[in-house]
């Protein structure tokens, strides 16, 4: 059974998820075309939960978000009251606090911390999503802030995981995902890995991470897939012109299969990381129908291989990630 908008025919049950990062703060670290940096709070809360509503519509049922997204778990939350559904998933996270207050001149956005009295306080806050929380992960596991050797907060997520229950996992970021990765897999309490899910940035720019993926898919681990876009580079951009071979090709395939830009790059992920969850970035639902396009359409083998051929290294994919600003 699908859901129609226009002549799009979206399929619901979908393994696409929505992230709701843009939904609850207007600034981000991207690339982005709208100017509307200013909206007034109501308007913006209002238009996130709108989104929301539309993406249930249209089939989306796993929902992600975090205490560092601004408004997003109030929102998500005030949202989820409205419906009574059991199949609704929702994924949150611990470690990252918002405090630029919605000014888009701000100069610090969010603030990291990895300490067990953060995780309490942020429980506090994220339990109220239960019973449809489902997962509960370490935002930006880093090996720097020592969060995967802290005793206290390992054996702290392994009771939360015990009590209620949910499932563990971490987010990546940075050139050293895979490092991180593979220490996450070493974790056990008494004896049981703790973790059973990873969110992972893979997009056709930054796709390291494809084999260590499939192989924890294979393992019954879940995958998710954030950034898919790459933050908008996957888009023209005259400030970007070594990228005008990836902007041909996506170009391409988007005019033979009638959908965006966007659509073939989502589709590329959930393509080669088999059984992931692929998150739509959308902030509205004009960006969240057309992101949905992906779900009609199907890359032959040689257009995979086309787009895995335009790949960059994690480091310099990074290094161009830390010049985007927050806008």
């Amino acid at each position: 059974m699908g859901c129609t908008e226009g002549m799009i025919t979206i399929k619901t049950n979908t393994m696409l998820g929505l992230g709701t990062a843009a939904l609850g703060r207007p600034q981000y670290i991207n690339i982005r075309k709208d100017k509307n940096l200013n909206p007034s709070l109501e308007s913006f809360r209002q238009d996130s939960f709108n989104t929301l509503e539309k993406a249930y519509q249209l089939g989306i049922r796993y929902f992600d978000t975090a205490p560092g997204y601004g408004l997003a778990e109030d929102v998500l939350l005030e949202w989820l009251q409205t419906k009574e559904d059991e199949t609704i998933t929702v994924a949150t996270k611990w470690g990252y606090t918002y405090v630029a207050n919605f000014d888009a001149n701000a100069k610090v956005h969010e603030v990291k911390e990895h300490s067990l009295e953060k995780l309490n306080a942020q429980w506090q806050v994220s339990n109220a999503f239960l019973p449809h929380l489902k997962l509960y992960q370490i935002h930006s596991a880093t090996l720097e802030t020592g969060v995967l050797n802290n005793a206290a907060v390992l054996n702290r997520l392994a009771v939360l995981k015990k009590e209620h229950p949910i499932e563990i996992g971490i987010t990546t970021t940075g050139s050293n995902q895979l490092e991180v990765l593979q220490k996450a897999m070493d974790v056990t309490i008494k004896g049981t890995p703790l973790f059973d899910a990873f969110q992972v940035t893979y997009n056709v720019l930054d796709q390291s991470l494809e084999t260590m993926c499939n192989t924890l898919a294979k393992q019954g681990k879940k995958i998710i897939i954030k950034e898919a876009l790459a933050n908008g580079r996957v888009f023209k951009n005259s400030n970007y012109k070594h990228y005008s071979k990836l902007y041909n090709t996506l170009e391409k395939l988007a005019i033979k299969y009638h959908v965006g830009i966007d659509a073939i790059a989502l589709k590329f992920c959930q393509q080669n990381i088999k059984k992931s969850i692929v998150l739509s970035g959308a902030s509205n639902t004009e960006q969240l129908i057309s992101n949905l396009q992906a779900n009609k359409i199907t890359l032959l083998e040689e257009e995979l291989n086309s787009l895995k051929k335009l790949k960059i290294t994690p480091v310099a994919y990074w290094q161009e990630r830390k010049q985007l600003p927050w806008n």
